[in-house]
């Protein structure tokens, strides 16, 4: 699944990129991974974990989504609310 930087990320000169299992995702500050978010199954549905990649801490809130796509996408809405913008 091929997902386009959103506009908020792309005017802070960050860049999304998609990994080749197609489940997960790195968020680039400067080209340095910072943030790799991770569809995972979850009872059924699909969850969105959000890892800092400096450091290994989880700052997903543990909501539930019906796809990959949905769980990426309410992933990248948790990390911009995380980060302020």
């Amino acid at each position: 699944m091929t997902v386009a930087t959103p506009d908020w990320l792309a005017q802070h000169g960050v860049h999304l990129q998609e990994s080749k299992d197609g489940r997960s995702w790195l968020v680039y500050f400067d080209d340095e991974p910072q943030y790799l978010l991770m569809a995972v199954p979850v009872k059924g549905r699909f969850g969105c974990r959000i890892t800092e990649t400096i450091n290994g801490r989880r700052l997903d809130s543990g909501a539930t989504y019906p796809s990959i796509e949905a769980a990426l996408h309410g992933g990248l809405e948790e990390l911009r609310r995380l980060l302020g913008w």
